[in-house]
């Protein structure tokens, strides 16, 4: 955690392998667009990753489906998916983290990374809500850390208990108490 003036900033290095969805949907070069709707249908998807000789090369999404094959009225059984895979395929490793899955997705305009082996053999696939989600959790955590961890504020105001003016109020239980106040609920 940095501390600046004008915010608290928390740096994480959560590895990819640990956020990213093993075994994800693949499909050969030659496979049909039919094929391909039908595996991401089966897997409850978005996109299937196009391999040639289990290598990948490509992937091809519900949006390339519908813009390319449907919105075209072309047969999605006559239609191969390397005719519409977005291509070349940017993928990152496993041993990258979430902060460097995030940056490459932004720096190449995409929503899916596949994760790639030292073989370049796809072994998973991380996407921006795959990252979003971990972002919240992570921020949420932080948010309760730094309450209960907060250093006591002096303020100059109103007890919430006793109604008298103080010009050394502190925070307990979330009420702003004056000095007797606070003796009291130390001593109860």
């Amino acid at each position: 955690m940095k501390n600046s003036s004008d915010s608290i900033r928390f740096e994480t290095r959560v590895q990819l392998k640990e956020v990213m969805r093993n075994n994800p949907t693949t499909i050969g070069m030659d496979s049909t667009v039919a094929k391909a709707a039908r595996a991401m249908c089966r897997d409850e998807v978005g996109s299937c990753i196009v391999l040639r000789d289990r290598q990948p090369i490509g992937i091809v999404t519900e949006e390339d489906i519908n813009c390319k094959v449907v919105a075209k009225d072309k047969k999605p059984g006559a239609v191969r998916v390397s005719e519409i895979m977005s291509t070349p395929l940017i993928t990152i490793r496993s041993d990258k983290t979430i902060r460097d899955a995030a940056h490459m997705m932004i720096k190449n305009v995409v929503r899916r990374l596949p994760v790639v082996n030292d073989d370049n053999c796809v072994i998973g696939i991380v996407t921006v809500r795959d990252i979003l989600t971990v972002s919240t959790e992570i921020t949420e955590l932080m948010n309760d850390l730094v309450e209960i961890n907060r250093q006591e504020d002096v303020e100059v105001g109103t007890c919430n208990r006793c109604g008298q003016m103080s010009d050394d109020l502190r925070r307990t239980d979330n009420l702003m108490l004056c000095p007797s106040c606070r003796e009291e609920e130390f001593l109860q």
